[in-house]
């Protein structure tokens, strides 16, 4: 006997990348900030009071969502803040999708986004990207004629790094019909010189929605702490009705505000890696990997075409050498290896063992 939904019984779950239990292994694999984050933030966190646990938070954030407003010239209103970026995807589903109308998505992409659209009882529909990462002409004009009400493009991408520019994220917001969310959960990571912002899009299109994350940026994955800019109109919902009651609890609240304030802290460790992504790339690319520019915290990377055991066998043999990397076995991914870009030291012990298994070492 099963009570489960008829949906929820035929469906997949969310594969997470591996969390290994111990402090020894080399966690390239799920895309953290090789760097702690801000002093301030440890500060904030010692210097909370207990007995302020005892009573609910502040229901919807406000101070937290004044600063951010601040950060990114926009209105209180132009933000929610959501339990990491996935309530924030939960939130756009539950919000702007009739159950049973199709999905939009870039193929491949967050295998997080499927998983939800399966819950909501929407099917999805999966865009192809092409040989070098990048949407076909028509991606608006196929998620009209499916009648999809909400599409997700990750950019930065996600697993390629590859990033779209504002004009073709503008073109696509305006032919299409329902609701672009645009997951920007590296955007950090990206060259300054490039002067990429999407946040003034928001007071131009009604239908777009730009997903922030604290986890990648500021290094606080563990804490679990995101949030969501668009147009008034697209937040109100959210924030009055699909939202969960006191979604962001009193610490992270007082810890995020921590992260903002010290900035400059966040800003330098983007640097860093911004600086190391270059170095592995590099090195990866010397080992006979073809590697993709990224724009992220991490590197796509094919495995060299001489070798006759492939990605699979190299993510196995680097497992069983206590260092974790992302394999898909899935199509345009099962023969590449993503790579999280950790810090320089991290980053050439990584190096060396693949030299080693390349060169024929188990």
């Amino acid at each position: 006997m099963t009570y489960q939904r008829d949906n929820i019984a035929a469906m997949q779950g969310y594969s997470w990348g591996e969390q290994p239990d111990d402090s020894e292994t080399l966690k390239l694999n799920t895309n953290e900030n090789p760097h702690p984050p801000s002093p301030r933030v440890a500060e904030a966190l010692a210097n909370i009071d207990a007995n302020a646990l005892r009573t609910y938070p502040q229901p919807t954030a406000d101070p937290l969502r004044d600063q951010l407003a601040e950060l990114h010239r926009v209105d209180r209103s132009n933000i929610v803040m959501t339990h990491g970026g996935d309530e924030g995807l939960r939130l756009a589903f539950s919000t702007f999708v009739e159950p049973g109308t199709p999905f939009g998505m870039a193929q491949p992409s967050y295998s997080l986004y499927p998983v939800l659209a399966d819950v909501h009882g929407s099917p999805t529909l999966g865009i192809a990207m092409d040989d070098d990462w990048q949407l076909p002409r028509n991606f608006a004009t196929q998620l009209n004629e499916a009648g999809a009400n909400l599409a997700c493009i990750v950019n930065p991408h996600a697993p390629s790094g590859t990033l779209l520019d504002s004009e073709r994220l503008s073109r696509i917001a305006n032919e299409f019909n329902g609701v672009l969310l645009v997951d920007e959960a590296y955007v950090d990571f990206v060259d300054p010189a490039l002067q990429h912002d999407l946040t003034r899009l928001i007071s131009v299109f009604d239908n777009l929605l730009i997903l922030r994350t604290f986890s990648k940026g500021y290094s606080l994955a563990g804490l679990r702490l995101g949030y969501l800019l668009g147009d008034a109109r697209l937040i109100e919902p959210m924030l009055t009705k699909t939202r969960d009651s006191y979604n962001i609890d009193l610490i992270s609240q007082h810890l995020g505000a921590a992260a903002i304030e010290d900035r400059a802290h966040a800003q330098a460790s983007w640097e860093a890696v911004r600086l190391a992504r270059r170095t592995l790339r590099e090195g990866l690319a010397a080992l006979g990997f073809e590697v993709w520019p990224s724009q992220t915290n991490f590197l796509l990377a094919k495995a060299p075409m001489t070798l006759s055991h492939g990605a699979a066998d190299i993510y196995a043999r680097l497992k069983a050498r206590g260092i974790l990397v992302r394999y898909f076995n899935t199509p345009q991914l099962d023969d590449k290896l993503r790579i999280t870009v950790g810090t320089e030291t991290q980053n050439a012990v990584l190096l060396e063992a693949l030299a080693e298994i390349l060169d024929g070492q188990p």
